[in-house]
C-alpha cells in the first residue's frame, strides 16, 4: 500500500456541514472534532460525560476554529440515552452530513451494559447500530451524507459467535476475544449498511476506518499487569500520535473521493502508522450471511429497526 500523503491540509472547506462525533472528548474523537471545526463544520461533540465534553470544547475553541462545537450527552451503554440523544438532535437540526461512530472501549474486564449486553459489543457495535438507525431519517434527508464506523486491526482475530455473543455469565470470556468480535461487527455492519443504502436508493454511503497503532488511552485496561506496564512505554514509543491516528477516519468522513463500502487505515508497514490510504479487511468481514444475521440480531437486541 502506497503511503500517499493525505494530511490535514487535504480537508476541504466544511462550512455548512453538520457532523456528529461520538466519543469526541478525547483521543481520536477529540482530534476529529478539532479538525472538522477548524475547517468550518458545525460539530456535535457527543460524549457520556458533559463536564469532560465541555472541557474538550474549551480547549479546541482556543485554537480559534472557523466552525462551531456543541456538546451533547450520549451514553452508548444505555439505549435510553441513545434514544434521548437522537430525539434532542432531531429537535435542533434538520440535516446530518456525517455520523462518525468513533467512541469505543477496549480490553475491559467482563461487565454488562445497562441493557444487559457484554460491554465491548454493546458499546462498540450495538450502541452505534441503534444510534445510526435512530438518525436514519435525517441522514436520508441529507444529500451525500455518510456514516463512518471506526474499526481496528483487531478485527482480524475477531469471530462472530452467534450462539453466545454476550459471553453469558462471563463464560469463555477473554477480553481481546470480545474486543475482536466487536471490531469485526463494526465492519460487518458497515458493509451491510452500504448494501442497505444501495437497495433503498438512499443518497448516503457507509465507510469504515481504523487508526493503526495510536497513542491514546483506549487500551489503558491492558496496563494493569506488571508485564504490560513494563512494555507499554516501548509500545507507545513506536505508535503514532492521536492526531495522525485520527486521519483515516477524518479522510473517510470528508474526502470527496471516498466511496461507499471502503475501508481506510494507515499506509505504512503493517498498517501501524502512516498517512491514510484504502486498505483491505478480512474475508470474514465480507461474509454477507454473517452481516445479515448480525443486522437481524442487532435490531432484535436494540429494538431499533431500519
Amino acid at each position: 500500500m502506497t503511503d500517499t500523503k493525505w494530511t490535514f491540509d487535504n480537508i476541504p472547506d466544511l462550512q455548512g456541514k453538520t457532523i456528529i462525533v461520538t466519543g469526541g472528548n478525547s483521543g481520536l474523537g477529540y482530534e476529529s472534532v478539532k479538525a472538522f471545526a477548524q475547517n468550518g463544520a458545525k460539530v456535535i461533540l457527543a460524549c457520556r460525560n458533559l463536564e469532560k465534553g465541555e472541557k474538550a470544547k474549551t480547549e479546541i475553541l482556543q485554537t480559534r476554529p472557523k466552525g462551531e462545537i456543541m456538546v451533547m450527552r450520549v451514553d452508548l451503554m444505555d439505549l435510553d440515552s441513545v434514544r434521548e440523544f437522537a430525539l434532542q438532535f432531531k429537535s435542533k437540526y434538520s440535516k446530518l452530513d456525517v455520523l462518525l461512530n468513533n467512541a469505543g472501549i477496549m480490553a475491559t474486564p467482563y461487565f454488562k451494559t445497562k441493557d444487559g449486553f457484554e460491554a465491548q459489543l454493546g458499546t462498540n457495535h450495538l450502541g452505534h447500530f441503534a444510534l445510526t438507525g435512530l438518525l436514519l431519517d435525517v441522514l436520508n434527508d441529507t444529500s451525500g451524507s455518510r456514516v463512518v464506523n471506526v474499526s481496528s486491526m483487531a478485527h482480524k482475530s475477531g469471530k462472530m459467535d452467534f450462539n453466545d455473543l454476550m459471553f453469558e455469565k462471563g463464560r469463555k470470556f477473554k477480553t481481546m476475544k470480545a474486543y475482536g468480535q466487536s471490531k469485526l461487527a463494526n465492519l460487518l455492519f458497515t458493509y451491510e449498511l452500504q448494501r442497505y443504502f444501495e437497495s433503498k436508493n438512499i443518497d448516503s454511503i457507509a465507510v469504515a476506518a481504523h487508526p493503526g497503532g495510536s497513542n491514546t488511552r483506549l487500551a489503558s485496561h491492558l496496563e494493569d499487569s506488571g508485564f504490560m506496564k513494563m512494555i507499554s512505554r516501548v509500545v507507545r514509543g513506536v505508535m503514532q500520535d492521536a492526531a495522525k491516528g485520527a486521519l483515516p477516519q477524518i479522510r473517510a468522513s470528508v474526502d470527496s473521493n471516498v466511496k461507499g463500502g471502503e475501508y481506510y487505515g494507515p499506509g505504512g508497514i503493517g498498517e501501524i502508522a502512516g498517512y491514510p490510504v484504502l486498505v483491505k479487511s478480512t474475508p470474514a468481514s465480507h461474509n454477507a450471511e454473517d452481516a445479515k444475521k448480525l443486522w437481524e440480531v442487532s435490531e432484535k437486541l436494540t429494538g431499533v429497526t431500519y
